[in-house]
Formats: structure tokens, C-alpha cells, sequence
């Protein structure tokens, strides 16, 4: 069972109707999240992030804050449509949005799927309303995305109780440099809030379907914002346990089915110097079950050496080892059993999104591994073989042996 989504009603005080775009995780009562939208309306992006944050195991609700104006505007990004989103925006006003949301955020903590803990995020827009939400309606956590005219407004800072993060891109025209350091001045001596700028990134660097999307800030900035709401409100997951168990799945119990039930709806999984893994439960499934699990050798030994755990992911550096006794697919493709014994340096980086996992990056040092099967000589290339793998774990070994004017540089030479 997956996420479900289902568009809802929210009763404005004043007596009005308006509908909110709901999404719901697989389990029980859990935090709320109010997502808050750009000037193009709860459109399709918007949706899909409330979709994402319910995978990250939040109620999340994004209202029609165009209803006064008009009902259901979902609007793309086509020049047409952006010249429409910024007469939308001309005609709206925000004092009066603030209030949809704060009425948005009391149904929302009605609802039975809410445990009562309420975050906000938002973008452009949205990301400004994040704040006002912060300092008017009493919630436990705040999230902006590169908010439109935060610093005209920082006579409210101080009512911001909640813990906040600001995320900016550098090259926003729209944010820029001096508005940017108003906010962060503003709220310089206070520990729970925290502004993000992110160096290249633009306007709209979050969104995937617009020219300025910045994939590495975006990921960046989703885990800034996922380790503030883990703290904040919750859900808290373990995700060594969650790493472990996946692994164990593939190693000790051999069973692929059973693997894929640890993993979203759309994983991936990358071996970056073999490009071997999958994309989507299928392909990925069609290779845990025919190429990985029964290519793996009989004495596989992994051997840990060090684990960072963030909010969203987790990091496992270790020691691959195995005498190479069946062709290894995914590692060693097409390379027949040479019957030698090799340990390879390996790290691992696993991304979660909720208590799934959501992709796999797996790195490994191929030349060292070419080098103890004998398939390359090390002789002529800066290259090494167990070495590398006993270095690893006693940082006392000869370093720079390969550097032939090591010697050089020796005091007194």
C-alpha cells in the first residue's frame, strides 16, 4: 500500500469554501505538513511534492490560496501561463491569504490522520506565507523556499517562535543579495533558525520541470529541510536499521521479492563504475533476482569501517571481500572466475525517503579490484592492489608510494 491523495474542503472563517489537495502515508496518525504554493497555483509540481512528503511520512495539504480570485488554477509554465501566474499574483493578497492558511492549518489538525503537529512549507510565494505562518499561526516548524519579500516584512521576525529554515538561491533576482542578508540579519542570533544560500543555484532551483532546476541544490536543500521537520515534529526513523535489514534481505536471505518491499514505489539503484543496478521496482527486481543476489560469492564477507547517518541517508564505507569464484554481474561483468582472493574499498550512499529506501549510489575502487585479479598492471598506472583495502583500516601504512618525487621534498633534499 502506497500514499493516497484525495482533494478536500476547508471552511474559510469568514464563511467560504475552498479545496486543498490532500496526500496521506501508509501509516497511521502522523505530522501534518501545509504546502504552500508558487504563483502558479496547486498545479501539477505542487502536487507531486505533496506526494513526496508523504512518502516522508507527512499529512500533506496544499489549499487553493487563489480561490477568492479563482477556484482551481493549476497553471504550467509556458510563457502564457507565466504572464497569467503574475496577474494572479498582482490581484492577491496575501494578509487575507495568511488567514486561508491559518484555517488550513486547524483543519488539518482535526483531521484523524494528523497526530496534531503541524509544519508549513512553501515556495516563491508560498515560501513568504511559510514565514507568516511561522510568526502568526502557531506552528512547530516553518520551511522557504527562496520566499518573495521576507525582508519587507521583518517586523514579524521576532514573533517566529518555531524552528525555520530559509533556503536562497545566489543568483535570484528576485531575492537578491541585499534582501537576503536583511533576512539573515534579522535572525542572526537566533539558534533555531537557519538561512541556506546556495552558490549558482537561481529562482525556482527546486523545481524539476523549470530551466533553473539545480539538482544538487535541490537535494541539498530537501535534506536541510527533512532533518529540521524529523527534529521538529517527527516521524523519526532508523535508518541503520532500515539500511541493515535491506541488506540483510539481499545477502543472508537471498530474496529479492522481499527486498523490494524495503524500497519506494520508483527506486533506483546505481553502481557507479559498472553502471549496473535498476530504475523502478521491475527492472530493479529483475536485477536483485537474475544478476545480483545469485551472483554473489560463496565467502563474501563485508567488513565495516565507517557509518555517517544524516536524516535522509546513510553512508557505509566498508571492505568488499570474496575470492572470485563465479562471474560477478554487477561488479565484474563479463570477467570469468579467476579463483583470486580480493578485498575492494567501498562506500555506499542510501538515500531514504520516509522509512523506504529511495536509490542507491554504491562506489568501489575498480582499478584495485583489476589489480588483485590480475587483469591490469600496476606497474605503469597509478594503481594498487590489496593495499589499498589494508591502508584503509591502518592509516599508519607508507602513504605516497606512487609519487616518485615523494622523496624530493624531504627536508634537507
Amino acid at each position: 500500500m502506497g500514499i493516497t491523495s484525495k482533494t478536500v474542503s476547508v471552511t474559510a472563517a469568514d464563511g467560504g469554501v475552498f479545496n486543498a489537495y490532500l496526500a496521506l502515508p501508509e501509516n497511521g496518525a502522523a505530522p501534518g505538513l501545509v504546502l504552500l504554493q508558487e504563483i502558479f497555483g496547486v498545479n501539477r509540481h505542487l502536487r507531486e511534492l505533496a506526494d513526496r512528503y508523504a512518502e516522508e511520512g507527512y499529512v500533506t495539504i496544499a489549499p487553493d490560496l487563489f480561490w477568492r480570485i479563482q477556484p482551481g488554477v493549476d497553471l504550467g509554465y509556458s510563457e502564457a501561463e507565466i504572464k497569467a501566474a503574475f496577474d494572479f499574483f498582482g490581484r492577491f493578497d496575501p494578509e487575507q491569504a495568511i488567514k486561508d492558511v491559518a484555517d488550513t492549518v486547524r483543519a488539518l489538525r482535526a483531521m484523524t490522520e494528523c497526530n496534531g503537529k503541524v509544519g508549513a512549507i512553501g515556495f516563491c510565494l508560498g515560501g513568504m506565507l511559510a514565514y507568516l505562518t511561522a510568526a502568526r499561526c502557531n506552528i512547530e516548524a516553518a520551511v522557504s523556499y527562496y520566499g518573495v519579500g521576507i525582508e519587507k516584512r521583518l517586523n514579524e521576525a521576532s514573533a517566529v517562535r518555531c524552528p525555520m529554515v530559509l533556503h536562497f538561491g545566489e543568483l535570484d533576482r528576485f531575492v537578491p543579495a541585499a534582501a537576503r542578508d536583511a533576512v539573515a540579519t534579522a535572525f542572526k542570533e537566533r539558534d533555531n533558525v537557519e538561512v541556506y544560500v546556495y552558490p549558482g543555484a537561481d529562482h525556482a532551483f527546486n523545481n524539476p520541470v523549470r530551466p533553473a532546476y539545480d539538482r544538487f541544490s535541490a537535494s541539498l536543500a530537501h535534506s536541510r529541510t527533512i532533518g529540521l521537520l524529523r527534529q521538529a515534529v517527527g516521524p523519526r526513523f532508523d535508518l541503520s536499521a532500515l539500511w541493515e535489514r535491506h541488506a540483510d534481505l539481499e545477502f543472508k536471505y537471498h530474496d529479492a521479492a522481499a527486498t523490494m518491499t524495503t524500497m519506494v514505489d520508483k527506486p533506483y539503484v546505481n553502481h557507479v563504475p559498472t553502471m549496473t543496478g535498476g530504475h523502478g521496482q521491475r527492472e530493479l527486481y529483475r536485477f536483485y533476482k537474475n544478476h545480483f543476489i545469485p551472483k554473489l560469492p560463496k565467502d563474501l564477507k563485508i567488513i565495516p569501517v565507517s557509518r555517517t547517518v544524516g536524516p535522509d541517508r546513510v553512508v557505509d564505507e566498508i571492505l568488499f571481500c570474496f575470492t572470485h569464484d563465479i562471474e560477478v554481474d554487477f561488479l565484474l561483468p563479463g570477467i570469468p572466475p579467476t579463483g583470486r582472493y580480493v578485498e575492494i574499498p567501498t562506500v555506499a550512499i542510501v538515500q531514504f525517503r520516509g522509512g523506504k529506501l529511495a536509490h542507491e549510489h554504491i562506489h568501489w575502487d575498480q582499478a584495485t579490484a583489476l589489480v588483485q585479479l590480475g587483469l591490469l598492471d600496476p606497474k605503469s598506472l597509478p594503481a594498487a592492489g590489496r593495499e589499498t583495502a589494508e591502508k584503509l583500516i591502518d592509516e599508519t601504512r607508507p602513504s605516497n608510494a606512487m609519487m616518485k618525487r615523494w622523496k624530493q621534498s624531504e627536508p634537507g633534499s
